[in-house]
């Protein structure tokens, strides 16, 4: 892994958000609709090369599929918990500085 901050769109942010806990494709789309309030929607071609995207960086794990569910669920590693940290460091610092100068009205 690089240590270079790489910004995370909306749709990566929340699908590795939702994926702290194991699920499958649709349980990804409905959770990420719940955490957005209905902002953010995943269509299933954008969820899915989302998926492969992640998966080929090791930011998420496909899980074994067991007898009692034929879905296949994925979920976060180590190194897409690393990612969510620092995409909340870059958000945090993105307003800090906006507060600075829209509240205090100087670049402090």
């Amino acid at each position: 892994m690089q240590n270079e901050q790489i910004a995370l769109t909306e749709a990566i942010y929340y699908t590795l958000l939702s994926l702290y806990e194991p699920l499958h494709g649709y349980g990804i789309m409905q959770k990420v609709e719940l955490m957005s309030a209905g902002r953010v929607t995943l269509a299933a071609g954008t969820l899915y090369g989302a998926l492969n995207n992640l998966l080929d960086k090791g930011w998420i794990e496909a899980l074994p599929k067991n007898a009692n569910n034929r879905k296949k669920e994925y979920l976060i590693t180590a190194q897409g918990k690393k990612m969510v940290e620092m995409e909340l460091l870059r958000l945090q610092e993105l307003i800090s500085n906006g507060k600075k100068i829209v509240e205090d009205g100087s670049e402090k």
